[in-house]
Order: structure tokens, then sequence, then C-alpha cells
């Protein structure tokens, strides 16, 4: 099919739309949607997001296979973060200095080259830790590119008075993958094996690639084609966050959360010991997609705290809640126990070398608990110290 023409234009005139009544004021916008190029790039990212969380599920769980510790999960996780803060800081800059389809050509395309050599690995036997950690950075490193790309092509396929409906279209998608995807690894883990994880993900990837290919171009706009991202502006945004003591501190709080309570350096571990009984495939799937079942509950009643004013008092009442919803995890010999308490809680992955060390060293269990214990205890005594924090309100 001939698409040169459709390369041609940058979005979709904007047609007429009538006021949403009754019912569909509450349902989703899908006005979006009926755009040709978006609905191509809506389509690619299902694949992707659904896609990706097989990996996200193989590769600790390999590593763990390999190791039988949840120190090198938690150390392999660090080698994928360290490219993909890198590049995704530079992302930006470099989604507004080339066309942006080339960008997303290029980076989907290196993605998939991973997986596939993920599961040329796999599929070879070859076991080793340190060709996991290589990958697994070079498919970060891509994905630190490919993110602002794609999120900055939305503006330029969608009218502006529909781009918040196209981004809650986007996050809807990559909640519902980061649910669906563990949970689809969990099962096919018994049936096919690990190394096919690798493979589904690759093949599904060259979809999102032939969606992308058929995208319109998507060149500089005028006046961004020199903007360069730099030391300067990255230490200026250190500065500017430095000098607001609230916007600070709420910073604070989720590095506390996240980096003392989040154990998913762990799920493997877990999975094979703690859950076994209830099959490790299955478990493994459900501890994965535990905390986005979670996140996307607590989507659909966002508007209950959207009204509070008391934001001081919000922050510190949910990074406790956390910690406490962690520590009980920890405590839950039960798997359907421990999975409600994850989705209660509902990261980063700095806390994947902790939680991983702690876990090798004490048992998973004692780690997950003590850290969902000193979230708490930290953030009352942040509390408790910073009175700015309990008086801030909107």
């Amino acid at each position: 099919m001939d698409t040169s023409e459709s390369r041609t234009e940058e979005r979709d005139p904007a047609p007429e739309t009538p006021r949403r009544r009754g019912w569909r004021r509450w349902a989703m916008d899908t006005r979006p949607l009926r755009r040709p190029a978006y609905r191509r790039l809506w389509g690619s990212t299902i694949v992707t997001a659904v896609g990706s969380q097989l990996t996200a599920v193989a590769v600790p769980k390999q590593i763990y296979d390999i190791t039988g510790s949840s120190a090198w999960v938690g150390a392999a996780s660090l080698a994928g973060l360290v490219p993909l803060i890198v590049f995704a800081l530079w992302g930006g800059a470099i989604a507004d200095s080339m066309d942006r389809r080339k960008l997303l050509l290029i980076t989907n395309s290196g993605i998939a080259v991973t997986s596939l050599l993920f599961w040329l690995q796999a599929f070879a036997g070859l076991e080793s830790v340190a060709a996991l950690m290589v990958l697994l950075a070079m498919q970060q490193a891509f994905w630190g590119l490919n993110a602002p790309a794609r999120t900055a092509s939305i503006a330029r396929l969608v009218p502006e008075d529909e781009l918040p409906a196209a981004g809650a279209l986007g996050s809807t998608v990559m909640q519902t993958g980061q649910v669906a995807g563990p949970l689809l690894a969990g099962a096919l883990i018994p049936v096919i094996g690990l190394p096919e994880l690798y493979l589904i993900d690759a093949l599904a990837l060259c979809v999102t690639v032939w969606a992308v290919y058929r995208l319109p171009s998507l060149p500089p706009l005028a006046g961004t084609g020199k903007r360069r991202a730099g030391v300067r502006e990255i230490v200026a945004g250190f500065r500017y966050i430095s000098g607001h003591t609230v916007l600070l501190l709420s910073f604070l709080a989720d590095i506390i959360a996240m980096v003392l309570g989040m154990p998913r350096a762990l799920f493997p571990q877990l999975a094979a010991q703690t859950y076994a009984p209830y099959g490790e495939g299955l478990a493994l799937g459900l501890l994965f997609a535990a905390i986005p079942i979670g996140a996307v509950l607590g989507g659909l009643f966002s508007g209950t705290f959207s009204r509070a004013r008391r934001h001081g008092w919000m922050v510190i009442g949910a990074v406790v809640a956390w910690g406490v919803a962690i520590a009980g995890f920890g405590l839950s010999g039960s798997l359907w126990v421990g999975v409600a308490f994850l989705a209660v809680a509902g990261g980063p992955r700095l806390t994947d070398v902790l939680h991983g060390t702690a876990g090798s060293a004490f048992g998973p269990r004692t780690a997950v608990t003590g850290g969902g214990l000193l979230v708490v205890a930290v953030m009352l005594a942040l509390a408790a110290g910073v009175p700015a924090l309990r008086r801030y309100r909107v």
C-alpha cells in the first residue's frame, strides 16, 4: 500500500466534535483513535506494553535460575538503570533535533534486536549473567531514547484539545500491559519455557516497527533543531528542585518509599521458595502484576484524592500506607494475601540492589518486611522533623 501521502501529513485535520452528554461524559474519551496516525502509534503501544513485560519478567527469572541469588537480580537491574537514565536525559533533546518517526524506527528496531539476542542466548543455553547485563543495558538505552520521542510525537498527531485524551489512552494501555504482560508470562513459562518469552517479544516488536513505519514524517519544528541537553541544564533542574522545599520533600518521600520498600528483585526468589506450592510460574506472574493492578484501581478512584487540599498529609499518609502494605506482604505466607498487599501498595531500580542484597543475606521475607517497616519509621521521622511538609496544602 502507498503510504507516501500519509507521511507528508503532520496530523489529521480536527473534525467538529459534539459535546459529550449523559454517561459518555464519564467514559474514556476515544476521539484521538479516529485519527489514523495516532491509532497506529497507540496500537503499537499495546503490543510493546505487553511484550516488554514478558522480557521484564524473563530477565530476572533467568538470572535467578542461573545464580540462585537475588543479589545478582538486583545488580542486573542497576546495569539497566544507568543507561536508561543517561539516554533518557538526552532523549528529549534528540527527539527535538531529528525526525521523530526516524528516531522511533531506530529505537524500536534496536529494542527488537536486543530481544532477539535475549532469545538466542537463552536458546543456546549460554547461562552468562554478564551477557544478560550487557543486553539489558543495551535494551534500556534504546528505551531511554524511545520514550521521549514517542511521547513528543503525540502532540504532532492529534489537535491540542485532544492531547489529554490521547495521554490518558496511552497511560491506560501501558498500565494494562504491566498487568497483562506478567500474567501472560507466568502462564507461558511452565508451558513453552523461558526462551520463547524473548522470542514472542521480538516478534511483537516487529509489528511495532511496521506501525511506526506507517506514521507520517515528523521533522523538527522551526526553532527546535538546535536544542541541546547538557550538564548545565541538568544542574539547573536540580537547583530549581532544591530551591523549593516542598517539592524536594515530595521527591525525598518518594525515594524513601521506593528505595526501602520496593521488593521487586526478590520476586523470583519468593516465587521459587515461599510461594512454590502455588506454582512458580503463577506466583511469578502475579507478583509482578500485583502493583500495576493496584495502580490501575487507584487511578479509577483518583478523583477522590484530587479534591484533597492538605497535600502534605496526603503524601505522608500515602508513603506510610505503602510501607505498611509492603510489610504486610513480607509477613504473609499466602500468595493471594501477599498479592492483595502489593496491590494496596500500588519502581525504581536502585531499590532492587538494596533488596536483592538484603534478601540474599537475611532471606526474602525478612528483607521485605524490614524494608516496609523502615519506610514507615523514616517517613514518620521526616514528617515529625519537617513541619513544612505537614503544613503544605493547596
